[in-house]
């Protein structure tokens, strides 16, 4: 009967890991940038009036 205790992951295999994780990461970071892009660019197209319907001011609009 075997043990999973002798069982080894393959060399390298804790490398490929960190690298795919830090590309996930970095498209995560991507898709939160473009998020917060498009957020930007429809707030700064508001009038103030309508900015100050949803409780912004335009020197908000720089936090998103």
């Amino acid at each position: 009967m075997a043990t999973t205790a002798n069982i080894h992951a393959p060399l390298g295999a804790a490398f490929i890991l960190h690298v795919v994780d830090a590309f996930i990461k970095a498209f995560d970071g991507a898709v939160e940038w473009n998020k917060a892009r498009k957020t930007r660019k429809i707030l700064v197209n508001l009038t103030d009036a309508q900015l100050e319907d949803i409780g912004l001011v335009r020197a908000d609009i720089a936090n998103f």
